[in-house]
């Protein structure tokens, strides 16, 4: 099982509990995808794009149940990321795990396993 990573407003996530469906945050509807980064990229993400923003969860994503859906992308640097073109059913979702702020801004990453 492979697993991908969504970064969250906690609002907007709750929401999307609620309603059953996740179509993505304001910057996945500009884009066209939902923004997913996998296991060695979600620090990196993290500090990039997350820096002084509280309120925030981390969502593990099992990747194999979300089908042709889902699209490796080079982005920066060349990396890919996994970029998902349509709603995330939260079927697939293994764990929300808070991503709070360290005491310099930035998000401290939890452990990224299913325990």
């Amino acid at each position: 099982m492979t697993l991908i990573y969504k970064i969250c407003d906690a609002a907007l996530w709750r929401e999307a509990e609620r309603t059953g469906s996740f179509a993505g945050a304001g910057i996945d509807l500009n884009d066209g995808y939902i923004h997913f980064s996998a296991r060695d990229q979600v620090a990196e993400t993290a500090d990039k794009h997350f820096s002084g923003q509280s309120n925030l969860l981390l969502i593990a994503v099992e990747s194999d149940l979300l089908g042709p859906a889902l699209i490796w992308e080079p982005s920066r640097g060349g990396a890919l990321f996994p970029h998902l073109y349509g709603a995330l059913p939260l079927s697939a979702v293994r764990f929300v795990k808070p991503l709070p702020l360290g005491p310099d801004g930035r998000p401290m990453v939890p452990d990224l396993s299913l325990s």
